[in-house]
């Protein structure tokens, strides 16, 4: 059987390989609208952060950032740029199912096209997730709907991979949701996200 983590780290690190910043260096879209829920001080997680750009706009933003993920290429430019931007994170090289899962440790977590990770796989993820959170903690979750298929514009190309609005309401059900919203719009993210895109947003607070 192979090994979950390799094969995560071995998948990354061959997409991260190229010169320059795969899905770009700014935020995504969808994190930059959520700001009202940056407060400066809180902690945040950032899963599976990849190149950075995500666990940085965070820290700019004068949050305590923890950022992970399997791809030590992704991590290291993820690094370069956090220098570059002249802010600190605690990056960690970890793969999202060995992940340790403090509880009550986080304010806010921003999972972001996180998308490859097998339905099987998904529940203990999420439960992670919530876990992880401080009572009245917010998590910011974004990523494809099934209809990201006929674009082709980014993510996997899986349809199981993709969440739906009923997914995510059954599964953060427990949760207070504030925004839970499916739609489509032209996006802009390096050359890994480019194009229109089929695209589901999730912001819910722990009760």
């Amino acid at each position: 059987m192979d090994n979950p983590l390799h094969a995560a780290k071995d998948f990354w690190n061959e997409r991260y390989a190229a010169p320059g910043y795969r899905f770009g260096t700014e935020p995504a879209l969808f994190l930059q609208e959520q700001a009202s829920y940056l407060t400066q001080g809180a902690k945040a997680l950032a899963v599976a952060d990849g190149e950075g750009r995500n666990s940085v706009f965070l820290a700019e933003k004068g949050l305590s950032v923890t950022a992970m993920d399997a791809s030590d290429i992704g991590v290291e430019k993820a690094k370069a740029l956090a220098k570059e931007r002249d802010v600190t994170i605690d990056f960690r090289l970890a793969n999202l199912f060995d992940w340790q899962w403090e509880p009550e440790t986080y304010d806010v977590v921003a999972a972001i096209f996180f998308q490859f990770v097998p339905p099987h796989r998904r529940p203990a993820v999420f439960a992670g997730i919530k876990q992880t959170l401080k009572p009245g903690g917010i998590l910011l979750l974004h990523g494809y709907t099934p209809k990201q298929i006929e674009y082709g514009t980014g993510g996997p190309p899986d349809p199981e991979n993709m969440y739906t609005e009923e997914m995510l309401r059954e599964a953060f059900g427990d949760m207070e949701i504030l925004r839970l919203s499916a739609y489509e719009r032209e996006i802009e993210e390096g050359t890994g996200h480019k194009g229109m895109s089929a695209l589901i947003d999730l912001v819910a607070r722990k009760r």
